[in-house]
């Protein structure tokens, strides 16, 4: 019998409502983006991509809940780090897409002066870091599938500076491989945990090999 002071294990934990946020983030990113490859962007798409990051914010605790023990102090710190970036870029992603979009290029010329440009690409810099770091945690923990851990800490990333840029194909093919991501994590969140408890992780390290369904 456990003693009281023994983790809860990850399965007991709320990690199905986030990977469902983490399945829906992953939808408002990529099929706005599979419409506006053919329509251009619309108010309708716009919306559904501002909210995305919303529903992010629980999808990244999930993660992070499933792998905290395997991924050790450096997956604690990359947690971090990537939740004040996805909170920022959030802010960031909802302004452009909900106000900056309904402006013509000369307003948004005349008003976004000052501080103002620096503030967002810091922004996209902080997240940016934050995926990466988070990504290489979930690379070394092992507890979820490779392909889509490495898409976190190579395709996001890619992600935050892309969006600034004109819409075109690769800039809805990069949110089709982003909503891709999200979604093969979600599914993977949605499997049971590994039963075998991993050894405490150092900074450096993780603990006990866990394979995850590929």
């Amino acid at each position: 019998m456990s003693s009281p002071s023994s983790p809860t294990p990850a399965p007991a934990r709320p990690i199905r409502p986030g990977a469902l946020c983490g399945a829906l983030a992953g939808l408002l990113i990529a099929l706005p983006a599979l419409v506006e490859a053919f329509t251009g962007e619309t108010t309708a798409t716009s919306l559904l991509l501002a909210l995305a990051p919303a529903f992010a914010l629980p999808f990244l605790s999930a993660l992070h809940e499933r792998q905290r023990t395997a991924s050790g102090r450096f997956g604690e710190t990359a947690y971090v780090v990537n939740l004040i970036g996805l909170g920022l870029f959030g802010g960031a992603a909802f302004a452009a897409n909900v106000v900056l979009f309904h402006l013509d290029d000369d307003t948004i010329d005349t008003e976004l002066t000052g501080p103002t440009l620096p503030a967002l690409a810091g922004c996209a810099v902080v997240f940016a870091i934050g995926c990466a770091l988070f990504g290489a945690a979930t690379i070394r923990a092992r507890t979820l599938p490779r392909v889509p851990a490495w898409g976190y800490a190579v395709v996001l990333p890619l992600f935050a500076f892309v969006t600034a840029l004109p819409d075109s194909l690769l800039t809805s093919a990069l949110h089709i491989a982003v909503g891709t991501v999200l979604v093969w994590l979600s599914a993977a969140l949605w499997q049971p945990a590994p039963t075998a408890p991993p050894a405490e992780a150092g900074f450096g390290g993780h603990g006990t090999d866990q394979r995850a369904t590929r």
